[in-house]
């Protein structure tokens, strides 16, 4: 018996019109769902309206963590997700939360390359075609007060979205807790959190300076968005359909990075103009965090194996 998603995917090979939904966490006004929506434009006029692909921004049509598995079963063909909120599946899945690994764009890059390959046939294990990838800009530190060592972290109420910033709270004596993005503005307007580590994109999106007061620039990690096809929608798909989405796809990865790289200085300092304090975090804080990043860094490597230090070596080398 075919499979929901490989049924809509034969309408579509066969000629008739099809509606693929596309749910995002982020909201609409987020770049990721800016690129998201251009590449569904793109799609539909690629493939003259036979496949549609309508977005759902802002955890409209599942949350964040829902659409992972909204595509593997079928229930909708097409979405974007933050694999690292999947670590706990597979440590894998977090190579790109890896502290302190790849701190810039470029390294980045490097660093999408080495885990491309295994990580499209991890996820081709589990009925997932992978489209294009868009990393954030580098993640910072988010805080209600002045901080200027991990001593000061201890106690605070820390918003975390995936098994790297979890630890990274246990390790600074923080309290994580788990909130998805559609909700940062509520749990720190009502004090569930107090502290995230996010991107500049993040806090200008929730206008976070509405309840928090600083943020550091520690460049931790590049995290990246994915966007994901059911493997069964995928191949009932023409040839000239998939052609199509290669297209776009590759259309909107550049576009995606070329949009990160320009909206990071563009948020921190609107971060700034609406009243933060942004800025470098200091030496002391810095040392002290990066010995945290050697100590996460060692148990992913632990956790994933000859695997993981395949991908960090082929990373390291090159730069070379």
């Amino acid at each position: 018996m075919l499979s929901t998603s490989a049924c809509v995917a034969m309408g579509a090979t066969a000629g008739f019109a099809e509606t693929w939904d596309m749910p995002m966490a982020y909201s609409a006004t987020n770049f990721h769902s800016a690129v998201g929506a251009e590449f569904a434009s793109c799609v539909t006029a690629g493939t003259g309206g036979d496949l549609e692909i309508v977005t759902h921004p802002g955890g409209s049509l599942f949350a964040g963590a829902e659409i992972k598995r909204a595509i593997q079963t079928g229930q909708v063909n097409i979405g974007e997700r933050l694999l690292s909120g999947h670590q706990n599946e597979n440590a894998l899945f977090g190579f790109d939360s890896i502290p302190f690994l790849a701190t810039s764009f470029d390294d980045s890059e490097r660093l999408w390359e080495a885990a491309k390959g295994p990580l499209t046939d991890l996820l081709a294990e589990q009925n997932l075609h992978l489209l294009y990838a868009v990393p954030w800009p580098a993640q910072g530190l988010y805080f209600d007060r002045e901080i200027n060592s991990v001593a000061e972290m201890e106690g605070i109420k820390f918003r975390s979205y995936n098994n790297a910033t979890a630890r990274l709270a246990e390790l600074s004596g923080m309290l994580p807790v788990q909130i998805e993005a559609a909700e940062i503005s509520q749990a720190f307007a009502t004090g569930v959190a107090e502290s995230m580590v996010s991107s500049g994109s993040t806090g200008y999106d929730r206008q976070v300076w509405e309840s928090l007061s600083h943020f550091y620039e520690v460049d931790a990690w590049l995290p990246r968005n994915y966007v994901l096809v059911n493997l069964d929608a995928w191949n009932g798909l023409s040839a000239e359909t998939q052609n199509v989405m290669n297209g776009c796809s590759v259309v909107a990865e550049y576009a995606g990075d070329w949009r990160s790289i320009q909206y990071t200085d563009f948020t921190l300092n609107e971060l700034a103009a609406n009243g933060m304090t942004v800025g470098p975090a200091g030496e002391g804080l810095t040392a002290e965090l990066r010995e945290f990043g050697v100590i996460m860094t060692n148990e992913w490597l632990e956790a994933t194996g000859d695997q993981g230090q395949a991908i960090v070596d082929a990373f390291h080398a090159s730069s070379n």
